[in-house]
C-alpha cells in the first residue's frame, strides 16, 4: 500500500514537474519558412506601404464600427498611417467572434477554438509588428484525426521537418495508411490536378459546386468525404491566396460536405501544398482580449487614437447629399468623423444599413449572405485526460474539433485536471444536424458532448472510475462566419466603395472580399484593406490595384430596379448575440436559426 502511494506520489510530482518545465522552456519559434512565402511578402509590403513615414497624408479622423479583429486591425493600419481612429464597441469586451471572458472563478470562457495557421500570413505579420510573436505556441507539424473504427485510437498526417513544398505534404499524405488506402489516394488525382496545374482560376471556378458534388463530377470514392472531406467542412481553418479578391479562405465553415462550396475545401489544400508551413498550428497563450486585442489598443492609444467599450450603435445616419452626417449611439449621443468604417458582422450590418442605401446593388447583396451558427463548449475535468498536445479532428458528427487547452495552452496549463474545448457543429438541421441544437437547453449540449467523448476517451470519460466533469460552459453564436456555401463568393462586397455615392464610408470585416474567407486572417485582412483605401484617398493616391471593384452580379442589379428602400430594423437588445458575438447560457434569450 504504501509503496503504490510512493509511486503514484512521484507521478504526480513528475507530471507537474513536466507541466513547470514545459511552461518555463524556450517557444519554438514562428517557423522560419513561413516569411518567405509570396504570401507574407505582400503582407508585409502592405504594412510598410501604410507606414511609410514619406507620403504625405491629410490627417483624417475615423470612426471604426466594432471592435472585433477586423476594426481593430483598421484601427492599428490607419494609426500607422497617421490616421486618428475612434473604434467603438457595443460591448465590454473587445475581439467579436474571438472574445472571451472570465467565469466567478476566474477562469477564462471564450467564444470559439482559435487555432492560427502558417498560412495566415497577414496575422504572422501583424503579431511580428506588435512584438507579441512569443505568444504564439507552435504545435508539432501534424493534422490528427481520432479513429471512429477504433474508439480511443488517433492517426495522422505528420509533415517532415526540412522537407520543402509540396514534397512535405506528398509525404504526410503517403506516410498515413490509416484513413485512406492507396487506391483511394489515386483516384483522387483526377480532381486535384486542375487544381495543380491550373491554380486559383479553377479554384475560384468550383465556388458554384458543393464538396459532393465535386465528388461525384470527378469520381471521387467517398471514403475521402468520410475520411477527409467531412471533418475539412466541419471544422478546418482554411487558408488560401489568390492574385484576385475572391473566394481565397481560412474559415471555420460548420457544416457538411453537402452544403458547402468545394472551393474552400480546394483553396485550403491549394495554400497547405504551395506552402511548407502553411498546415502549421500554433495556440495563443492565453486569451484573446488580452494577449492580442490589448496590445492592438496599446498601439493605437500611443498612436492618438481611442477606443471605446460600451457603445452600440443605433443608427448611421445619413445627410442630403448621401454621405454618411454621424453616427447615433445608443445612448442619444453622435459621432462625427472625416470617414466611417463598418466592421461588424454581416448579419448585424444588414440591421443597420441605412433605407437609401438599400436598393443600391452594391450593399443590396449581403442579402445573399448569412452567418452559419456554431457552438463552442468548454468541459472541466477532475483528472487529467490522455490527450494530444494540439488540435484534434474528432470525426465526430457532432464535434468537429477539439483540444485539451489543459495541455495546449500556458495559461490554462494544468497538471492534475483537463479542460476541453470543443468546437460543436453542425448546430442546427440547416446545415446538416439531426436537431436544433442553438435553441437547446446547455444539459443536452453538454449531455450529447460526454456521449461522443466517451468514445474518443474510452475508459476515460464515462463509467465507473472515470474522470467526472467539475463544471461547464456553452457559447452559443447563431450567427458566426458567413456560410460558404456555393455561388456565395460572387456576392460578397470589396472594401472599396467608390461606385457608390457613399464616399465616406468603407467596409471592413471577414465577410467582404479579399483573399481569405470568414477568419481571424480574413477579419485582419480586410480590416488592412479598408484601411489602405482610407490611406490612399487621403494621399491623393490612385486606388491599388488589390481594391478593384468586383462587379455586382447581374441578378443582384436587376433586383434591385424598382426595388422599395427599407427601414433598418437596428439592434435590439444589449445582449451579445444582439451585437453579433457569442452567448453563455439560454437566459431569456431566444436563440433563433441564423
Amino acid at each position: 500500500m504504501l509503496r503504490t502511494a510512493t509511486i503514484s506520489l512521484l507521478a504526480a510530482l513528475s507530471s507537474l514537474l513536466s507541466v513547470a518545465a514545459a511552461a518555463h522552456a524556450p517557444r519554438p519559434p514562428t517557423p522560419s519558412r513561413i516569411k518567405l512565402t509570396q504570401n507574407f511578402r505582400e503582407a508585409a509590403a502592405l504594412s510598410a506601404k501604410l507606414a511609410d513615414p514619406a507620403t504625405p497624408q491629410q490627417r483624417k479622423k475615423v470612426a471604426v464600427i466594432g471592435g472585433g479583429l477586423s476594426g481593430l486591425a483598421c484601427a492599428k493600419y490607419l494609426s500607422d498611417a497617421g490616421h486618428t481612429p475612434l473604434v467603438l464597441e457595443a460591448r465590454d469586451v473587445l475581439g467579436g467572434k474571438v472574445s472571451a471572458w472570465q467565469d466567478a472563478d476566474g477562469d477564462m470562457i471564450e467564444t470559439g477554438l482559435h487555432i492560427f495557421f502558417g498560412a495566415y500570413p497577414n496575422m504572422m505579420n501583424l503579431f511580428q509588428e506588435l512584438g507579441i510573436e512569443d505568444r504564439l505556441q507552435w504545435k508539432a507539424h501534424r493534422m490528427t484525426f481520432a479513429m471512429p473504427q477504433l474508439p480511443g485510437e488517433f492517426t495522422s498526417f505528420d509533415f517532415p521537418d526540412g522537407v520543402p513544398a509540396p514534397l512535405n505534404m506528398a509525404a504526410a499524405i503517403l506516410g498515413n495508411t490509416e484513413m485512406l488506402s492507396l487506391l483511394d489516394k489515386v483516384r483522387m488525382v483526377p480532381g486535384l490536378l486542375p487544381m495543380l496545374l491550373e491554380g486559383q482560376p479553377f479554384i475560384d471556378a468550383q465556388d458554384e459546386l458543393s464538396v459532393k458534388e465535386f465528388m461525384d463530377k470527378y469520381g471521387m470514392p467517398e471514403t475521402v468525404n468520410e475520411e477527409i472531406f467531412i471533418a475539412m467542412a466541419k471544422a478546418l481553418y482554411h487558408t488560401a491566396h489568390s492574385p484576385e479578391p475572391t473566394l481565397d479562405s481560412a474559415a471555420l465553415d460548420f457544416m457538411d460536405p453537402d452544403r458547402m462550396s468545394m472551393a474552400v475545401v480546394l483553396t485550403a489544400m491549394n495554400r497547405f501544398i504551395n506552402e511548407a508551413d502553411g498546415s502549421q498550428t500554433a495556440f495563443l497563450d492565453g486569451g484573446q482580449p488580452e494577449r492580442l486585442c490589448a496590445p492592438v489598443v496599446d498601439h493605437v492609444l500611443s498612436r492618438g487614437g481611442e477606443v471605446r467599450l460600451g457603445a452600440p450603435l443605433a443608427a448611421i445616419e445619413v445627410g442630403d447629399d448621401g454621405q454618411v452626417a454621424c453616427l447615433r449611439l445608443a445612448d442619444g449621443s453622435s459621432v462625427e468623423a472625416d470617414v466611417y468604417v463598418s466592421a461588424v458582422p454581416v448579419d448585424v450590418f444588414k440591421k443597420l444599413l441605412p433605407a437609401s442605401w438599400s436598393t443600391m446593388p452594391f450593399f443590396r447583396q449581403t442579402e445573399e449572405l448569412i452567418g452559419i451558427p456554431v457552438i463552442n463548449v468548454q468541459l472541466w475535468f477532475d483528472k487529467k485526460l490522455r490527450s494530444v498536445d494540439g488540435l484534434c479532428f474528432s470525426r465526430s458528427p457532432l464535434l468537429s474539433v477539439y483540444a485539451d487547452m489543459s495541455t495546449c495552452v500556458e495559461e490554462y496549463a494544468d497538471a492534475d485536471r483537463s479542460m476541453l474545448e470543443l468546437v460543436f457543429a453542425p448546430a442546427t438541421r440547416e446545415v446538416g444536424a439531426d436537431r436544433n441544437w442553438i435553441g437547446a437547453s446547455d444539459a443536452e449540449v453538454v449531455a450529447a458532448c460526454l456521449g461522443e467523448l466517451s468514445r474518443l476517451f474510452p475508459g476515460e470519460i464515462g463509467g465507473e472510475g472515470g474522470a467526472e466533469l467539475l463544471k461547464h460552459a456553452v457559447v452559443r453564436t447563431p450567427r458566426s462566419v458567413y456560410a460558404a456555401t456555393p455561388g456565395r463568393n460572387r456576392y460578397r462586397p470589396s472594401q472599396a466603395t467608390q461606385a457608390t455615392p457613399v464616399p465616406n464610408f468603407v467596409l471592413a470585416g471577414d465577410w467582404t472580399s479579399q483573399k481569405f474567407l470568414g477568419s481571424m486572417e480574413g477579419a485582419v485582412l480586410a480590416g488592412k484593406l479598408a484601411a489602405e483605401v482610407i490611406a490612399d484617398r487621403a494621399a491623393g493616391r490612385a486606388a491599388a490595384t488589390s481594391q478593384t471593384l468586383k462587379p455586382v452580379h447581374e441578378e443582384v442589379v436587376a433586383a434591385a430596379e424598382g426595388a422599395a428602400p427599407r427601414e433598418p430594423v437596428g439592434v435590439r437588445g444589449r445582449h451579445p448575440i444582439a451585437f453579433g458575438g457569442g452567448q453563455q447560457g439560454l437566459g431569456e434569450t431566444k436563440f433563433e436559426h441564423a
